[in-house]
């Protein structure tokens, strides 16, 4: 695909590069709802650490661009949902339940 840009002037590149970068935060955003979509809060989840371990956890809510985890050991993650992996042979007791919480 070509895209001629020669004729354009400063202020409609500038124009031009806006919508780019609107376009592609949108294209972003669409494929983590997507990626978000296969899990669920309480679902058992794994992810590769910074560090290279595998930390498991159990996802406990969803964020506009993220999912936050909280790890078998305590610590909380903010993740990309398309790094996770679920746990598929989980004993049904090792589920979390969430309960709602009360607005103040």
């Amino acid at each position: 695909m070509s895209i001629e840009i020669d004729h354009l002037n400063a202020d409609e590149l500038v124009a031009l590069n806006h919508r780019i970068v609107e376009r592609l935060k949108m294209l972003e955003s669409l494929q983590a709802h997507q990626s978000m979509m296969q899990f669920h809060p309480g679902a058992r989840v794994s992810f590769e650490s910074p560090q290279g371990g595998r930390l498991t956890g159990t996802l406990m809510k969803f964020n506009r661009k993220t999912v936050t985890v909280v790890t078998d050991n305590g610590q909380r993650w903010n993740i990309s949902p398309h790094l996770l992996s679920p746990i598929k042979d989980v004993a049904r007791g090792n589920v979390v339940e969430i309960a709602p919480q009360k607005l103040k």
